[in-house]
């Protein structure tokens, strides 16, 4: 009976402002009061809810669900950059993966609580006694988001054959994939069809995927994994459906098809993109309610951090990602709920990378003497204000346990002893350096505050001559990819917890043959033979004291040949809205809004 007054009251929000407006107000709608009305109109009332509400309207009700938590709600965050798309062999970016992982699922995930792993699109798995071969136990009736790629515009069932195909595509370079590397040197076969792609020759089939007559799915490995479930959690190994590509052709970047808690809406590149609850998501909560609660997700793409911060401070941004802790503790709007902060240590590195082909840095001696110039102490405690941890050792950030962080020599701050390596390198002083361009993105808040303290620090205590180019984040990485950049900011999040996950960017095979084609990856080049072993001996080592000794073997060789400068580890923070339950806090930062749910007062 309340399905008039909501149909009216709709029709009336839509004429007080425009559906374009880039900042909206999160919305609590009950599913009860959608049911009966047809796909279509469901999704008009949802869509003029979500455009036409301001800062004032948190009047409607959730559906109850089960242990006290509330159904409704329009999850909104900020990408403070453009993406480049949301194909999941294409996804390098933090702010892609956030968007694409609550639209694609892989057999295993990692949950955003404890970063353990947790079933997916597989119920269970079993693993022989070589430590090699992982059959998979499919989940069934699982569903493909409605899509126009499939018949009828309705999704399908998920199958075996859809892991075949998508693991098959990652062993598949090409222009639109750039994670060929995940299974390469793993999985059975991996390499030689990624081999034969790059030679121009017909590619085999992968030996080590397989489909079984039961409809289980079966991987095997070249040599056993230690991190094997983890690696599958990558977004690399997301399975998507084969009419995706097949029916959006060039576009299939941006309209993501998966199995995920939510389905794209409707998407303006560069300005918003809109996520819907998946109605027929398969998994449920711990008392049984279907997840999601949420009605829907919306992503901004406005590049002022000001205007992000206004809008989050009026409530029409649900999360803000690494708040500057300045505007924390700035007066709030009147009316306005302080947020609240939430933070962990972060699996992350920021360094800055050095071109060994270019001059000065062909020398490792002046790598090394620059390294030695910067006081990453100084820089967290000032610049950043303590929101991160100096990089004492090398890229691998520290919590990891067993791993031998004392055999990785320190990064010290010795000005004298920069000065005196300069000189051996034939740069007396300084004074013969040629002039160095230091490069940074300009979508994070602290790169080109850190950048004006380095370059301080390098003409101070070297008499380097520091030129800083901010670029905007997609122009700075092309320019980074094809080596073109003399150094420059680069950071990694972990995308699985384990120090292999920071050491095997710096892997040779990540560099392409050709040196005209981008470097996604191993944005350095970095080639070392040494390195390289140490590094498949870890990656087939299962007893963990060993392993990790190897992998710290791996990280001294990387910091005695300095093609990157390690600066510091970030704190993972963010800030929420104190009406937001369930949405945890990690160091991978991974933004996990299957079972977030709103606890809206009534008003």
């Amino acid at each position: 009976m309340h399905r008039p007054v909501f149909f009216t009251t709709a029709l009336l929000m839509v004429t007080k402002l425009p559906v374009e407006d880039p900042w909206y107000r999160p919305v609590l709608l009950a599913p009860s009061m959608l049911q009966g009305f047809s796909r279509p109109f469901r999704l008009l009332l949802l869509l003029a809810t979500w455009s036409a509400c301001d800062s004032s309207d948190r009047a409607y009700r959730a559906a109850e669900g089960r242990g006290g938590k509330h159904y409704g709600g329009v999850f909104s965050f900020n990408g403070p950059a453009p993406i480049s798309g949301l194909y999941p062999l294409g996804i390098t970016q933090l702010s892609a993966y956030r968007i694409a992982s609550q639209v694609y699922e892989g057999l295993v995930r990692i949950d955003g609580g404890d970063l353990g792993i947790r079933p997916a699109l597989a119920t269970s798995w079993d693993v022989d006694s070589s430590g090699t071969v992982y059959t998979f136990t499919l989940r069934t009736g699982v569903r493909f988001h409605d899509n126009a790629c499939f018949e009828g515009g309705r999704g399908r069932e998920m199958t075996a054959d859809d892991v075949l195909r998508s693991f098959t595509a990652l062993c598949t370079p090409g222009p639109g994939n750039q994670l060929s590397w995940v299974f390469q040197d793993l999985v059975l076969g991996a390499g030689a069809r990624i081999n034969a792609v790059l030679s121009g020759q017909e590619p085999p089939p992968v030996k080590g995927l397989e489909v079984l007559a039961d409809g289980r799915f079966r991987i095997t490995l070249r040599t056993p994994s230690a991190t094997f479930l983890q690696v599958l959690t990558h977004q690399g190994c997301w399975i998507h459906p084969h009419e995706m590509l097949a029916f959006h052709g060039a576009d299939t970047p941006w309209n993501p098809v998966g199995t995920g808690p939510f389905q794209l809406r409707s998407l303006k590149q560069g300005i918003s993109l809109v996520l819907e609850r998946n109605m027929h998501y398969w998994d449920s909560d711990e008392h049984g309610n279907q997840l999601p609660f949420l009605d829907g997700v919306r992503v901004t793409f406005e590049q002022d951090r000001a205007k992000e911060w206004e809008a989050f401070s009026r409530g029409r941004l649900t999360y803000l990602s690494t708040p500057d802790s300045a505007l924390l503790t700035a007066p709030m709007p009147p009316g306005a709920e302080r947020p609240v902060v939430l933070s962990a240590p972060g699996m992350s590195v920021q360094f800055y990378g050095f071109a060994p082909t270019m001059a000065p840095f062909q020398d490792p001696r002046v790598r090394r003497a620059f390294s030695l110039a910067i006081d990453r102490t100084s820089l967290v405690d000032t610049v950043l204000a303590g929101a991160a941890v100096p990089a004492e050792h090398g890229v691998v950030p520290p919590g990891f346990q067993d791993y031998p962080y004392d055999s990785v020599p320190v990064l010290a701050y010795d000005p004298e002893r920069a000065r005196r390596l300069l000189g051996d390198a034939g740069f007396a002083a300084g004074s013969d350096l040629p002039p160095v361009v230091l490069q940074v993105n300009s979508d994070g808040p602290a790169y080109g505050r850190v950048a004006n303290a380095v370059q301080v620090m390098l003409e101070r205590n070297l008499g380097a001559k520091v030129v800083i180019s901010v670029l905007p984040s997609d122009q700075h990485f092309a320019r980074v990819e094809h080596g073109r950049a003399q150094i420059w900011r680069e950071g990694w999040v972990a995308d699985h917890p384990d120090p292999e996950n920071f050491l095997s960017i710096f892997h040779g095979r990540n560099v392409p043959a050709d040196t005209s084609e981008p470097s996604f990856v191993n944005s350095t080049r970095y080639r070392n033979e040494r390195y390289d072993g140490y590094l498949d001996m870890a990656r087939s080592t299962m007893e963990v004291p060993e392993r990790m000794r190897l992998l710290a073997r791996c990280e001294r060789i990387l910091m005695e040949d300095m093609v990157v400068m390690p600066i510091y580890h970030e704190r993972v923070a963010c800030a929420v809205q104190p009406w937001v339950r369930d949405l945890p806090i990690n160091g991978m930062d991974i933004l996990q809004l299957r079972s977030a749910w709103y606890d809206h007062p009534d008003q």
